[in-house]
């Protein structure tokens, strides 16, 4: 195995890279069959994403929002794990605190 076969991420420091007063995304990782982004969304702010070509699944890292999928709507917290599929209109809104998530896309 070489080093190109892993590579380690500290959730902390990729925080940091995505703090502040705006809604920031991060990718940090890209490989044929997968691409993963940390992606904040200040409380109050508007999430202005559109609908992806990929399979989506967020894993909440911190925070309180709601998630609209298409015409049905989730709360998440911390903990969640959501499954968009691929071209489905969504959008989090509501955002009462801080919201951080972790974002795979399935490569196509």
């Amino acid at each position: 195995m070489s080093a190109r076969d892993w590579q380690v991420f500290d959730s902390a420091e990729l925080m940091e890279k995505v703090a502040g007063s705006e809604a920031k995304i991060l990718e940090f990782l890209r490989v044929p069959s997968l691409s993963v982004s940390i992606y904040r969304l200040p409380a109050g702010c508007k999430d202005m994403q559109a609908p992806h070509m990929e399979d989506e699944v967020y894993y909440c890292l911190e925070g309180k929002a709601r998630l609209r999928v298409e015409d049905k709507v989730h709360d998440i917290a911390a903990g969640s794990i959501l499954f968009v599929r691929a071209t489905a209109a969504h959008s989090f809104f509501d955002i009462e605190e801080d919201l951080t998530v972790l974002a795979f896309f399935g490569g196509g």
